[in-house]
């Protein structure tokens, strides 16, 4: 259901409902439109906190054991992705979607206020991973929370935990955390600033467009200096056409971060100036979600 197409797949090949389904909400497609209307219904099936496993459809058994602890958490991720897809696509004021935000702001702000957020991680022989009962927010719930402005105006103080612990340096070591018995990567999880510095842009231009946008849709961006340097120095790389060009090479910006598959690059031509439409385009759309004036060229 997260799965994204492989490097070299043929068109789509591959692709996960959640994934498929921002997609087309990306392309613009309307909320009503007969694929999204069929996906929707499993998305919203997805959201419901079942107890009763026979409901558990994507998580029905297989031959491999699987520890409970594994699956709890791997349902709360599908939840929080299906979610996210959904508030993307205008279902803000669903009561199903409210109750899902409602119980991971909780969640999140319950964790943010605990001692365990201040030293979230524990040694596991010669490891340091995250305490089984961390619940950072993942890059999910804080699209889900983005794409919900009403609601994020009714957890004020929930937010401005949230915008704390987001402006925290990042921490160096990996993202696994100890569920069950196991170690099991949490790749989604968001354990503090994700765009620290020029040198994180550079790496990966399409992710630092899809934080900077994160941010600007849950009010972040504007209060933060170091983020708004980061999104000026985008505007400095635009010529007086509005369009954006790399200072360094001409390939067209790639990234690896699955979370980012969605939404870059929407653009199928990747040969003359096409390369940089979608970087315009997340360049222009973080002005009108900051406030700022949109001039058309």
């Amino acid at each position: 259901m997260l799965s994204v197409p492989a490097q070299r797949a043929n068109h789509f090949e591959g692709v996960g409902t959640i994934k498929a389904y921002r997609r087309l909400t990306e392309y613009g497609f309307d909320k009503d439109a007969p694929p999204l209307v069929h996906t929707r219904r499993v998305l919203f099936r997805v959201l419901a906190e079942d107890h009763d496993r026979a409901h558990l459809y994507e998580l029905a058994p297989s031959k491999a054991k699987v520890e409970e602890e594994y699956l709890l958490a791997l349902r709360q991720s599908l939840r929080e992705a299906a979610g996210a897809a959904l508030a993307g696509n205008g279902f803000e004021s669903d009561p199903r979607l409210r109750g899902l935000a409602s119980r991971a702001i909780e969640r999140i702000a319950e964790f943010l206020r605990s001692p365990i957020a201040e030293k979230p991680f524990i040694r596991v022989g010669n490891k340091q991973v995250l305490h089984p009962e961390a619940f950072p927010p993942s890059i999910h719930a804080l699209h889900l929370i983005a794409h919900m402005p009403l609601f994020q105006s009714e957890h004020y103080e929930a937010m401005e935990l949230l915008y704390a612990y987001l402006t925290r340096p990042l921490p160096r070591q990996d993202s696994v955390q100890l569920i069950g018995s196991e170690l099991i990567p949490v790749p989604f999880a968001v354990l503090g600033d994700m765009l620290p510095h020029r040198n994180a842009v550079e790496a990966d231009i399409p992710f630092a467009l899809a934080w900077l946008e994160l941010m600007a849709r849950l009010g972040f961006l504007q209060r933060n200096e170091n983020w708004t340097k980061m999104y000026e120095r985008f505007i400095e790389d635009s010529g007086r056409d509005g369009v954006w060009h790399p200072r360094k090479g001409m390939a067209m910006p790639r990234s690896k971060h699955t979370y980012v598959w969605p939404m870059f690059p929407l653009e199928e031509t990747h040969g003359g100036d096409e390369r940089w439409c979608d970087v315009t385009f997340r360049v222009g759309l973080i002005a009108k979600l900051s406030g700022r004036p949109i001039e058309l060229i």
